[in-house]
């Protein structure tokens, strides 16, 4: 009885971090970017369909930030519970869209984190302009921790 005790230890332990490692991530609930930008995913249907809203902290124009809806897709085959995802915010301040493209990740310690790409385009007054109409960047979204 002596010895099955360490390996009971020791297989409750592995059970317990196999555990940790199987937690799926979810997109519903408020996100904060590494920037500071804070987004909520208010719901995702049986479709993998979302919405929400976006409060961007930076910006390119001088126009007072606004927050902005958010519409997207999660992946909805991989059900191995770190779902790729995208979705479009249509700034409601200014003449620009932004699309971001992303996945859902849970470390080790249960934390979740949305890894993005996005590219924004902002209107232009001809095609001679359009080079600088397009910009492209990363963001880290982690979990707002709630009040």
């Amino acid at each position: 009885m002596g010895q099955a005790t360490p390996f009971l230890l020791v297989l409750s332990l592995a059970l317990g971090a196999h555990g940790l490692s199987d937690k799926k991530c979810s997109l519903i609930g408020q996100w904060v970017n590494d920037l500071g930008s804070t987004m909520k995913i208010l719901a995702v249907n049986s479709n993998g369909d979302f919405s929400g809203t976006y409060l961007t902290a930076v910006t390119a124009t001088t126009n007072k930030i606004q927050e902005s809806p958010l519409q997207g897709s999660l992946q909805r085959r991989n059900q191995k519970g770190q779902p790729t995802f995208g979705f479009t915010v249509n700034w409601t301040f200014s003449d620009s869209v932004t699309v971001f493209t992303g996945q859902c990740f849970v470390h080790e310690n249960g934390e979740e984190v949305l890894k993005t790409m996005w590219l924004l385009r902002s209107r232009v007054n001809n095609i001679e302009n359009d080079w600088k109409a397009t910009r492209v960047g990363i963001n880290i979204f982690t979990r707002m921790a709630s009040k």
